[in-house]
Protein backbone atom coordinates (compact mmCIF):
# COMPACT_ATOMS: atom_id res chain seq x y z
CA UNK A 1 0.00 0.00 0.00
CA UNK A 2 1.31 3.32 -1.09
CA UNK A 3 2.03 6.18 1.36
CA UNK A 4 0.26 8.90 0.64
CA UNK A 5 2.28 12.34 1.92
CA UNK A 6 0.21 16.09 1.28
CA UNK A 7 3.07 18.45 1.72
CA UNK A 8 2.26 22.28 1.19
CA UNK A 9 3.11 23.40 -2.43
CA UNK A 10 5.17 26.32 -1.57
CA UNK A 11 6.74 25.44 1.74
CA UNK A 12 6.29 21.37 1.81
CA UNK A 13 7.00 19.83 5.64
CA UNK A 14 10.54 18.47 5.67
CA UNK A 15 9.47 15.41 7.90
CA UNK A 16 6.96 14.67 5.03
CA UNK A 17 9.58 14.82 2.74
CA UNK A 18 12.02 12.88 4.56
CA UNK A 19 9.79 9.83 5.49
CA UNK A 20 9.40 9.59 1.48
CA UNK A 21 13.57 10.36 0.93
CA UNK A 22 13.47 7.17 3.61
CA UNK A 23 11.14 4.77 0.94
CA UNK A 24 13.83 6.02 -1.76
CA UNK A 25 16.71 4.50 -0.14
CA UNK A 26 14.60 1.34 0.76
CA UNK A 27 14.53 0.67 -3.14
CA UNK A 28 11.12 1.89 -2.96
CA UNK A 29 9.47 4.35 -6.32
CA UNK A 30 7.43 7.14 -5.43
CA UNK A 31 5.53 9.37 -7.32
CA UNK A 32 5.92 12.91 -7.53
CA UNK A 33 4.83 16.16 -8.87
CA UNK A 34 7.17 18.06 -11.73
CA UNK A 35 7.20 21.42 -13.41
CA UNK A 36 5.66 19.34 -16.35
CA UNK A 37 3.17 16.49 -14.77
CA UNK A 38 3.85 13.46 -12.05
CA UNK A 39 6.97 11.60 -12.65
CA UNK A 40 7.96 7.71 -11.46
CA UNK A 41 11.06 8.27 -9.58
CA UNK A 42 13.67 5.82 -7.49
CA UNK A 43 17.19 5.42 -6.80
CA UNK A 44 19.81 5.41 -9.35
CA UNK A 45 22.12 2.51 -8.33
CA UNK A 46 19.46 0.08 -7.22
CA UNK A 47 19.10 -2.25 -10.34
CA UNK A 48 15.52 -4.38 -8.46
CA UNK A 49 14.42 -0.54 -8.50
CA UNK A 50 15.34 0.77 -11.65
CA UNK A 51 13.72 -2.69 -13.23
CA UNK A 52 10.52 -1.94 -11.18
CA UNK A 53 10.47 1.63 -12.41
CA UNK A 54 10.43 -0.03 -16.00
CA UNK A 55 7.99 -2.61 -15.69
CA UNK A 56 5.43 -0.19 -14.18
CA UNK A 57 6.08 2.53 -16.65
CA UNK A 58 6.23 -0.49 -19.42
CA UNK A 59 9.40 0.58 -21.37
CA UNK A 60 12.09 -1.54 -22.41
CA UNK A 61 16.35 -0.87 -21.95
CA UNK A 62 15.79 1.47 -25.24
CA UNK A 63 13.71 4.09 -23.76
CA UNK A 64 15.51 6.81 -22.45
CA UNK A 65 15.42 7.57 -18.01
CA UNK A 66 16.06 10.69 -16.90
CA UNK A 67 18.46 12.20 -13.93
CA UNK A 68 16.33 14.56 -12.26
CA UNK A 69 19.23 17.10 -10.55
CA UNK A 70 18.75 19.92 -8.04
CA UNK A 71 21.17 21.51 -9.94
CA UNK A 72 24.02 21.88 -12.57
CA UNK A 73 27.05 21.33 -9.62
CA UNK A 74 25.79 17.66 -10.28
CA UNK A 75 26.11 17.39 -14.20
CA UNK A 76 30.08 16.63 -14.11
CA UNK A 77 29.33 13.22 -12.60
CA UNK A 78 27.05 12.00 -14.99
CA UNK A 79 27.60 13.59 -18.22
CA UNK A 80 30.16 14.68 -20.28
CA UNK A 81 29.46 18.04 -21.97
CA UNK A 82 31.66 20.62 -24.05
CA UNK A 83 31.49 24.55 -22.86
CA UNK A 84 28.50 25.49 -25.65
CA UNK A 85 26.48 22.59 -23.93
CA UNK A 86 27.08 23.91 -20.60
CA UNK A 87 26.05 27.66 -22.08
CA UNK A 88 22.52 26.03 -23.18
CA UNK A 89 21.92 23.77 -20.16
CA UNK A 90 22.55 27.05 -17.94
CA UNK A 91 20.83 29.21 -19.73
CA UNK A 92 17.74 26.56 -19.54
CA UNK A 93 17.66 25.41 -16.01
CA UNK A 94 16.01 24.90 -13.67
CA UNK A 95 13.06 24.28 -16.11
CA UNK A 96 10.94 21.96 -18.19
CA UNK A 97 13.77 20.95 -20.29
CA UNK A 98 15.23 17.42 -20.36
CA UNK A 99 18.28 17.01 -22.39
CA UNK A 100 20.46 14.05 -23.86
CA UNK A 101 23.61 13.58 -22.97
CA UNK A 102 26.68 11.65 -23.21
CA UNK A 103 26.95 9.32 -20.05
CA UNK A 104 29.77 9.39 -18.08
CA UNK A 105 31.19 6.44 -16.33
CA UNK A 106 29.37 6.97 -13.22
CA UNK A 107 25.97 6.08 -14.86
CA UNK A 108 25.27 2.50 -14.58
CA UNK A 109 24.98 0.58 -17.73
CA UNK A 110 21.70 -0.62 -17.35
CA UNK A 111 20.17 2.94 -16.69
CA UNK A 112 21.61 4.50 -20.14
CA UNK A 113 20.84 3.47 -23.62
CA UNK A 114 22.69 0.27 -24.44
CA UNK A 115 23.43 1.25 -27.59
CA UNK A 116 24.32 5.07 -27.70
CA UNK A 117 24.87 5.11 -24.18
CA UNK A 118 23.60 8.10 -23.82
CA UNK A 119 21.21 9.56 -20.60
CA UNK A 120 18.49 12.02 -19.96
CA UNK A 121 19.27 14.89 -17.37
CA UNK A 122 17.28 17.78 -16.44
CA UNK A 123 17.08 20.46 -13.45
CA UNK A 124 13.16 20.81 -12.56
CA UNK A 125 11.59 23.93 -11.40
CA UNK A 126 9.41 22.68 -8.68
CA UNK A 127 9.32 23.59 -4.92
CA UNK A 128 8.71 20.24 -3.55
CA UNK A 129 10.80 18.54 -6.13
CA UNK A 130 13.83 20.51 -5.20
CA UNK A 131 13.24 20.37 -1.68
CA UNK A 132 13.32 16.69 -1.60
CA UNK A 133 16.44 16.36 -4.07
CA UNK A 134 18.22 18.34 -1.25
CA UNK A 135 17.12 16.28 1.14
CA UNK A 136 18.17 13.12 -0.82
CA UNK A 137 21.07 14.63 -1.27
CA UNK A 138 21.99 13.29 -5.20
CA UNK A 139 19.91 13.05 -8.51
CA UNK A 140 16.83 10.73 -8.70
CA UNK A 141 16.30 8.31 -11.57
CA UNK A 142 12.92 9.56 -13.74
CA UNK A 143 10.35 8.85 -15.91
CA UNK A 144 7.26 10.51 -16.75
CA UNK A 145 4.31 9.23 -15.49
CA UNK A 146 2.13 7.88 -18.15
CA UNK A 147 0.45 4.74 -17.78
CA UNK A 148 1.10 1.51 -19.87
CA UNK A 149 -1.02 1.89 -23.07
CA UNK A 150 -2.12 5.40 -22.58
CA UNK A 151 -0.49 8.81 -24.19
CA UNK A 152 -1.35 11.41 -21.40
CA UNK A 153 0.32 11.82 -18.49
CA UNK A 154 -0.83 11.96 -14.76
CA UNK A 155 -1.39 15.08 -12.98
CA UNK A 156 -3.94 13.88 -9.91
CA UNK A 157 -2.21 12.69 -6.72
CA UNK A 158 -5.56 10.93 -5.70
CA UNK A 159 -5.83 9.16 -9.14
CA UNK A 160 -1.91 8.00 -9.08
CA UNK A 161 -2.51 6.40 -5.74
CA UNK A 162 -5.50 4.26 -7.10
CA UNK A 163 -4.17 3.26 -10.04
CA UNK A 164 -0.54 2.51 -8.66
CA UNK A 165 -0.76 2.05 -4.34
CA UNK A 166 0.40 -1.50 -5.03
CA UNK A 167 3.34 -1.17 -7.47
CA UNK A 168 5.02 2.15 -5.43
CA UNK A 169 5.89 2.91 -2.27
CA UNK A 170 4.34 6.29 -2.20
CA UNK A 171 2.87 9.22 -3.49
CA UNK A 172 3.38 13.00 -2.78
CA UNK A 173 0.67 14.89 -3.43
CA UNK A 174 1.23 18.93 -3.82
CA UNK A 175 -1.23 19.60 -5.77
CA UNK A 176 -1.82 19.16 -9.60
CA UNK A 177 0.66 19.43 -12.31
CA UNK A 178 0.78 20.46 -15.81
CA UNK A 179 -0.78 18.25 -18.11
CA UNK A 180 2.23 18.24 -20.72
CA UNK A 181 5.28 16.52 -20.62
CA UNK A 182 9.31 17.83 -21.16
CA UNK A 183 11.00 19.54 -24.61
CA UNK A 184 13.17 16.83 -25.07
CA UNK A 185 16.43 17.93 -26.72
CA UNK A 186 19.76 15.37 -28.27
CA UNK A 187 22.95 17.39 -27.43
CA UNK A 188 24.69 14.50 -28.27
CA UNK A 189 25.06 15.86 -32.62
CA UNK A 190 26.88 18.75 -33.87
CA UNK A 191 24.04 20.26 -33.81
CA UNK A 192 21.11 20.76 -30.77
CA UNK A 193 18.03 17.92 -32.02
CA UNK A 194 14.59 18.65 -31.03
CA UNK A 195 13.43 15.36 -30.37
CA UNK A 196 9.94 16.53 -28.54
CA UNK A 197 8.58 19.83 -27.87
CA UNK A 198 6.37 19.78 -24.95
CA UNK A 199 5.92 22.44 -21.94
CA UNK A 200 9.42 24.65 -22.49
CA UNK A 201 9.77 27.60 -24.86
CA UNK A 202 12.22 26.47 -27.88
CA UNK A 203 13.17 29.98 -27.93
CA UNK A 204 14.78 29.83 -24.04
CA UNK A 205 17.31 27.03 -26.12
CA UNK A 206 17.76 29.36 -29.00
CA UNK A 207 15.66 26.65 -31.51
Amino acid sequence: MAQFFEVHPDNPQARLLKQAVALLEKGGILAVPTDSSYALVCHLDDKGAVDNLRRIRGVDDKHHLTLLCRDLSELASYARVDNAQYRLLKSATPGPYTFILEASKEVPRRVSHPSRKTIGLRVPEHTVLQELLALYGSALLATTLIAPGEAQPMNDAHEIRERFEKVISGVIDAGACPLEPTTVVDLTDTEPQLIRQGRGDLARLGL
